[in-house]
């Protein structure tokens, strides 16, 4: 029997980093949570649930295959399908719903072996705009690197080229995940998430909210805010088919 928790709350940072054309650095606090997908039926308290009404929720149906079935089932017959040996837990990590109200950037799914090595992690990345697309990385096991093409529009001030290259570091003290775009000229932009786990108990998930209740919505108002700081700034931006739209500067000068 797992004597795990089968969810963890992590409290920490998000990091952003643009380097250019013009330089763009916030950083912002967040809580987020672990999952242990074979386990969801465990998860439901006074302040959580999943495909459950409560104040801090998970839906199913915003995971994987997008249609309320086994996340678990889901994600073990896509690594069986691409010929990868993760039968261990296999954990989400994800943005809660507020009040029914979510977005998530991206969600990693982290999967293991039997030992609990890490063996594969699914980044799950979301954009604005609706769309979504998977990215099934192998760490190298001793730094957890990977690295794959970029294949989403994600941001009006990148275009869709280059690569990301991944970082991840899931001790029992801290969790940290670097996420580093390359574009044809080299290293763009340096992002980071990182936290300290803990169980999720209801007085622990109370006190987060409590610290920031608006935290989904934060994401998206802070989402835009950082947009129109680049736009401000100059940099350029791309519509969804690459094409170079006008600056701020641009307009002006004419």
């Amino acid at each position: 029997m797992n004597a795990r928790a089968p969810i963890e709350l992590v409290q920490g940072l998000v990091m952003h980093d643009r380097l250019r054309p013009r330089r763009n650095r916030f950083s912002y606090p967040v809580f987020y949570l672990r999952l242990d997908v074979a386990r969801l039926d465990q998860c439901t308290s006074r302040w959580f649930g999943v495909d459950t009404p409560r104040l801090v929720s998970i839906r199913t149906r915003d995971y994987g295959p997008r249609d309320g079935s086994s996340l678990e089932a889901w994600m073990r017959r896509l690594l069986h399908e691409q010929g990868v040996s993760a039968e261990g837990e296999i954990w989400l990590q994800t943005f809660p719903r507020i009040a029914g109200i979510s977005f998530n950037p991206v969600n990693f799914w982290h999967c293991h072996d039997a030992q609990g090595t890490l063996k594969a992690v699914l980044a799950e990345v979301n954009n604005t705009f609706g769309q979504s697309h998977c990215y099934l990385l192998q760490p190298v096991a001793h730094d957890g690197q990977a690295a794959c093409v970029k294949r989403l529009h994600v941001s009006p001030f990148c275009q869709v080229e280059g690569e990301y290259r991944f970082r991840f570091r899931l001790g029992n003290r801290n969790h940290l995940t670097k996420i580093d775009y390359h574009d044809g000229d080299g290293l763009l932009l340096k992002t980071a998430i990182s936290g300290k786990p803990q169980p999720c108990s209801d007085s622990a998930l109370l006190k987060a909210l409590l610290r920031q209740p608006l935290l989904t919505v934060g994401i998206v108002v802070r989402i835009h805010w950082q947009a129109f700081r680049l736009w401000c700034k100059g940099v350029p931006f791309f519509g969804m088919d690459g094409h170079k739209n006008i600056t701020l500067q641009e307009e002006v000068q004419q």
